[in-house]
């Protein structure tokens, strides 16, 4: 009999900031690094003997949780994917939802109803993860292996052994980043040990480690941007600007002028939620700079701003630019706020604070599968 331990990555930025991943690749969180932590916590006393992944920059980093500290090799492949969600990919799920609201509810429920241009037909995504699974299997008899794969493929997966049609797929749970499920694999069949524990991100030693970290983030629908549009909107860029300017400790006069002039060269976002304007993000003329980031009083706590940092760390990396920038006051409420975003000091002139944030990958997860389909 094959002991198949099959493990959701860990929390990576589309995750956080709501934006849709697929294929894409995304960097792991802070909160991330604290969950691969954890896992390679939970699995120190089992024995492994061989590790598999998708190809995917956040499912190898997580998989580094077993295969680095057991001094095994890791095997990718493309067949443990997650879906390709085509036209969706890189979209916020704001946008998502303003755009595909009938698809965003079969997809989680009847995703046999579910299409959209250039995505995986679910039914293909299961299909392709049973068959690795199954060879996988095969290929070690007896033995242990570690399989790190992602959320819809895994649900996909667990759904089917447990004999939940597609029709049915929203009555299947859905496994938090890092859960683990437990497979039997014996003559060609499989059945679910257990399925979707997180009960390594329930221990002291990781509570000790998360604590005080934000999780708002992933409890709302996600934000959607729209540029200013100047001088249509005007009124809502310097309501905005103005308030950023105030909290940013700034004590020269307030220049609307200065900063509309710049606005029409930074191409500022007015983030929304249900229609609502909410915050404001305009992106600095230097490699990597934020110049003004607000969410407006009234929308405080919802994660919002952790949203558009998002766009921050996609934009400038879309650019070539993984190092982003931002001047604070060096004692007002943004540097605890950027600091729980994973902005550290850099400098400090003039009673304020140069803040940076890497959002480099990690080579040594880089690179494509072993293996195809």
């Amino acid at each position: 009999m094959t002991t198949i331990y099959l493990v959701r990555h860990a929390e990576a930025e589309g995750n956080l900031y709501r934006i849709a991943q697929g294929h894409d690749d995304s960097n792991l969180t802070p909160r991330g690094w604290r969950q691969v932590r954890a896992v390679e916590r939970r699995f120190a006393d089992i024995h492994v003997d061989a590790v598999y992944s998708s190809d995917l920059y956040r499912t190898c980093a997580t998989a580094g949780a077993v295969f680095k500290p057991k001094g095994l090799p890791l095997h990718r492949t493309t067949a443990l994917r997650e879906i390709c969600v085509g036209a969706w990919e890189r979209n916020t799920w704001g946008d998502i939802y303003q755009i595909w609201p009938e698809e965003v509810e079969s997809f989680g429920k009847e995703p046999k109803k579910w299409f959209v241009e250039g995505a995986e037909r679910p039914e293909d995504v299961l299909e392709r993860v049973r068959k690795a699974v199954e060879e996988i299997a095969a290929a070690h008899p007896d033995q242990t292996v570690a399989l790190f794969s992602h959320g819809y493929a895994i649900r996909l997966l667990l759904a089917h052994l447990q004999g939940i049609p597609l029709e049915d797929f929203g009555t299947s749970p859905i496994g938090c980043n890092t859960a683990v499920s437990c497979l039997e694999a014996e003559n060609g069949e499989m059945r679910v040990v257990f399925r979707d524990d997180d009960s390594h991100l329930k221990t002291p030693e990781y509570l000790a480690e998360d604590k005080g970290a934000r999780r708002a983030g992933t409890l709302e629908s996600g934000l959607y941007y729209r540029p200013v549009q100047l001088p249509e909107q005007k009124e809502e860029f310097l309501r905005f600007a103005a308030l950023c300017w105030k909290e940013s400790g700034e004590t020269a006069p307030f220049n609307s002028e200065g900063l509309l002039q710049k606005a029409e060269r930074g191409q500022p976002l007015l983030a929304y939620s249900l229609g609502e304007a909410v915050g404001l993000i305009q992106l600095g003329a230097e490699d990597g700079s934020i110049d003004l980031l607000i969410v407006g009083e009234e929308y405080r706590n919802r994660g919002f701003g952790t949203q558009m940092i998002g766009q921050a760390v996609y934009r400038w990396r879309a650019q070539g630019c993984e190092l982003l920038h931002i001047s604070v006051p060096a004692d007002k409420a943004a540097r605890s706020f950027f600091a729980g975003n994973g902005f550290v000091a850099a400098e400090e002139q003039d009673g304020r604070l140069l803040l940076e944030k890497d959002t480099s990958f990690l080579p040594e997860y880089l690179g494509r599968a072993d293996t195809a389909e």
